[in-house]
């Protein structure tokens, strides 16, 4: 199988490419800079988004494209940068569906990155693939954007769109967890805000897992959460890891410190959705971590 990533690169792209060449798939990854490549066997670099540059020369016989690519939401929102969440994502999904209409064949299946933040925020409210979002903010306008940018890919006959809504990804060397486990391994870990917002959450593996699946399961089309089964809310995942880790859960973060210390993006953490992989199940996939406090034993212990 050739899968074509853009993204690839990044925290859940390079696993994701470290997993399907250890299964013997040839990857090509859509990329601004080469000068680091290292293509191997298994994985090639292919330049992209430059002025000249045309990737569908170096692509040939693609079965799945995934499209990854975006600037980081990890940093402060100034307006300059908030420009950049959203151009980033309209760019490179634009130009995956320029890449999918003139690769000949052309590929069966996009599965485009989505987040939660698609549905809002609440702190009572259920949601599952179909539900409608309730509150729209700076991120559910991005989500929106990017799925309909992705959607573009249905003109071509054939084709299905599977538009993958990340919750909070788990991993050991990247995402949301190292700053996570920051405070609680000096010792001064506590809720943050009022603790009732919900943490949908997905293991990495399980998350690269879902990718494949999607791939490769002709059933898989349109929106997916890829988040585990049993969300939490915060002031529950706080007390978790703090018993994995052998620590206490105790000080807490006012909701008002937070923001100050991280601006408008300080939604990350002090509002949340109760999100759960309804389709995904249906579909037949089965998670590996479906409960938190083994998702979390398994990367830091």
């Amino acid at each position: 199988m050739h899968v074509v990533i853009s993204g690839g690169t990044g925290f859940l792209g390079s696993r994701l490419v470290e997993t399907l060449a250890a299964h013997g798939h040839f990857i090509s990854i859509l990329t601004r800079d080469t000068s680091t490549k290292t293509d191997t066997t298994h994985v090639q670099h292919v330049e992209w988004l430059g002025a000249n540059t045309k990737p569908e020369e170096a692509l040939h016989n693609v079965d799945a494209v995934i499209n990854l690519a975006g600037a980081s939401i990890n940093e402060r929102w100034t307006a300059k940068h908030k420009e950049a969440i959203l151009q980033s994502r309209i760019e490179a999904t634009r130009e995956i569906v320029r890449l999918m209409k003139v690769l000949q064949p052309a590929p069966e299946v996009l599965i485009n990155a989505s987040a939660m933040g698609y549905y809002g925020i609440s702190k009572t409210a259920i949601f599952t693939e179909d539900s409608p979002p309730v509150h729209e903010n700076f991120l559910q306008y991005v989500c929106k954007r990017w799925e309909e940018e992705a959607e573009a890919a249905r003109e071509l006959d054939n084709v299905r769109v599977v538009l993958a809504r990340f919750g909070l990804i788990l991993g050991r060397d990247g995402g949301a967890l190292p700053q996570m486990i920051t405070p609680y391994r000096f010792f001064a870990g506590g809720p943050l805000g009022d603790g009732r917002q919900w943490y949908s959450w997905v293991h990495l593996d399980d998350a690269v897992e879902m990718l494949i699946y999607s791939i490769q399961h002709e059933k898989a089309d349109g929106a997916m959460n890829v988040t585990a089964p049993e969300p939490t809310r915060m002031n529950e995942f706080g007390k978790t890891l703090a018993e994995v880790m052998n620590r206490p859960h105790f000080l807490p973060a006012p909701a008002f410190v937070v923001k100050t210390a991280l601006g408008e993006m300080s939604v990350l953490v002090l509002e949340g959705q109760k999100v759960l992989p309804t389709r995904a199940e249906a579909w037949g996939f089965t998670f590996q971590y479906p409960e938190l406090r083994p998702a979390l034993q398994d990367l830091l212990i």
